[in-house]
């Protein structure tokens, strides 16, 4: 069975081509096929004028037509598409949906940050490490945060915040909105073992492989200190250059870090693991769960 999934961010739109088989056992084997990833950027134009503009529009209908061409190209059976916070803040989201349904055949579900939230703890990540901590998943993408909390064997909360790489890059983070986030945190997570943060997303995820670190190996919160400290000493074209980033990576790496660091002091967390997933992966997992619960 091949599965794919579209995630349609505020800084990217994703499309993950997947392999299901099954082992001996019968559980399910994920084997990843195809990530592409274009940058789009919709939250530069969101969260600026309220709605995605026609440049952007033409942009997302082209990208949606490829991903439709590949999809059929692998032979998926079953697709997921879903966008997040840009769309969901976007005036014109309806519309443009519209469009992408009548001349592809996709189906676009604007999920809520809640629902993202669920989406990434789908890949159950914490679920196979050990009993003795509390495990934070921390999602950053460019329009919000999302929140997951696992600890003594079960989900505690999920939450979703508005607090991401291009709102803060477009100064659109009211103080407030740190201290709501700062005091959500304390609160949840009062009172259980000590905290292992799990991170996810495209900037923690280069910034491991900056770290040359083996995979399942942790990054320290004093290490993501230390290179936020660098990477916004350098101008954007050093970036670029030193560290061998994107364009459209180069500038939100710098404000990422600044999220995955606030949270992981606010709960006491000295670690983090990156374990190279994101919400196209839990979009995965949940259809195959769906199709699975049909049959």
């Amino acid at each position: 069975m091949r599965l794919a999934a579209i995630d349609i961010g505020s800084n990217a739109a994703r499309l993950l081509i997947v392999e299901v088989s099954s082992d001996k056992f019968g559980n399910p084997i994920f084997n990843k096929l195809n990530l592409v990833r274009v940058p789009l950027r919709l939250g530069f134009d969101v969260f600026d004028k309220g709605e995605i503009s026609k440049e952007k529009r033409g942009m997302i209908l082209q990208t949606m037509k490829a991903y439709t061409h590949l999809i059929n190209a692998y032979g998926v059976t079953n697709t997921i598409a879903c966008a997040t916070s840009a769309m969901r803040d976007a005036v014109n989201s309806n519309d443009i949906i519209r469009k992408i349904k009548m001349e592809t055949g996709l189906n676009i579900e604007v999920i809520t940050g809640d629902f993202e939230a669920s989406l990434i703890y789908e890949n159950h990540v914490a679920e196979t490490m050990d009993t003795d901590h509390s495990y934070l998943y921390i999602d950053v993408g460019g329009g919000s945060t999302e929140l997951t909390f696992f600890a003594e064997g079960k989900l505690i909360f999920k939450q979703s915040f508005n607090i991401g790489t291009i709102r803060l890059l477009k100064d659109m983070v009211p103080d407030i909105k740190w201290t709501d986030l700062k005091d959500f945190i304390k609160n949840k997570t009062k009172g259980y073992k000590k905290i292992v943060a799990i991170g996810t997303g495209g900037n923690i995820n280069k910034v491991f492989s900056l770290s040359k670190k083996k995979d399942g190996k942790p990054l320290s919160l004093d290490l993501l200190k230390d290179y936020y400290k660098e990477i916004s000493s350098f101008s954007l074209e050093d970036r670029i250059n030193i560290y061998k980033l994107r364009a459209d990576r180069a500038d939100v790496i710098v404000p990422a870090l600044q999220i995955y660091i606030n949270i992981m002091r606010w709960a006491d967390s000295e670690e983090i693991y990156v374990p190279k997933i994101g919400l196209a992966d839990g979009l995965i997992q949940h259809l195959y769960s769906e199709l699975s619960s049909k049959d």
